[in-house]
């Protein structure tokens, strides 16, 4: 066997991931950076901040990609009044048992789209810590267990500040990726004005979107991913990568070792999508940027000269040798 034959067979996984990408492509145009990104984010089992200004399909890919999955789905619009009861559920007294009974709230669902996230308070904020990273909602000292796989999908805007509340730091490092949507391009855009044109409606487009995927074959192909081959000097450039994070001086806060994690296995299953089951260091560099953007946070100084988060990355992953 030659050093460049995969020793995993991702057939299935590569039948899957066209057959979803076909589904959403029905409705999205373009995008496609986007969606490898939050295909990535399904395969490495982590959730999703899509950052984007109104009017570019945030929510609108958020939702294709759920239901070209056979799971539950829910949708969340936070709002400055929303209450974590709101979310995680609550508890209500039955008069026939004369006890009291634990409502789930929307949040226990297989695929959670969180609409403007930015806008609920930080009470409600923080209700999101256990159930993102633990997978559980504790209630009246009672835990439950959310059911497998558990995907959080959130949108913000980032240019409206009006009645938004920042997210705390706690909580944005449970996000595998921050997805920035930006604008299509002129080619883009006639084709989504043909498309809007010759569909009578959107709704029915999105209502044909087939279901490709279950949720033991998800686990099936994270499993998978999971087996990818890393060799230990690309496990070291991540470790830099991440490190070099909490000395730069354009910095104020570094990446947590969370992020290290992140980088691990974002980079694994980007490789598959890529047709490899092994991690190469172009994989790395191409996911820095969306693991970290959202874990670091600028100097005051750099702030005022202008900078942004993906600049310093970028200096950052530049200035470290990339193993061959």
């Amino acid at each position: 066997m030659s050093p460049y034959e995969n020793r995993l067979d991702l057939t299935e996984l590569k039948t899957t991931v066209d057959a979803i990408r076909a589904e959403i492509g029905k409705v999205i145009v373009g995008q496609q950076q986007t969606i490898d990104l939050l295909l990535t984010a399904l395969l490495a089992d982590g959730h999703v901040l899509i950052e984007g200004v109104p009017g570019v399909a945030k929510t609108l890919i958020a939702k294709l990609l759920a239901k070209t999955i056979s799971v539950d789905f829910s949708r969340i619009q936070f709002t400055p009044d929303l209450m974590p009861s709101d979310v995680l559920g609550t508890s209500i007294f039955n008069p026939k048992t004369t006890e009291f009974e634990y409502r789930r709230g929307p949040i226990f669902s297989n695929i959670v789209l969180i609409d403007e996230i930015n806008r609920a308070p930080a009470k409600t904020q923080a209700a999101l810590f256990e159930v993102m990273e633990e997978r559980q909602a504790t209630n009246d000292g009672i835990t439950y267990l959310l059911a497998d796989p558990f995907l959080v999908l959130a949108t913000q805007n980032p240019v409206e500040q009006e009645g938004t509340y920042r997210l705390p730091e706690a909580q944005l490092d449970r996000f595998l990726f921050k997805v920035v949507v930006g604008y299509p391009n002129m080619i883009e855009e006639i084709n989504i004005l043909k498309g809007h044109h010759e569909r009578r409606n959107l709704s029915d487009a999105i209502e044909a979107i087939q279901p490709t995927l279950t949720a033991d074959q998800l686990q099936a192909l994270r499993t998978q991913v999971h087996r990818v081959h890393i060799e230990d000097k690309l496990l070291e450039y991540i470790a830099q990568i991440v490190q070099s994070t909490r000395t730069n001086k354009s910095l104020f806060l570094g990446a947590s070792p969370r992020a290290s994690v992140a980088l691990l296995n974002s980079s694994k299953a980007l490789a598959t999508l890529r047709g490899r089951d092994f991690v190469t260091p172009e994989d790395v560099q191409e996911l820095a940027a969306p693991v970290l953007r959202h874990r670091v946070l600028l100097t005051p100084e750099r702030e005022m000269e202008g900078g942004t988060a993906d600049e310093v990355i970028g200096q950052v992953v530049q200035k470290i040798e990339v193993p061959r």
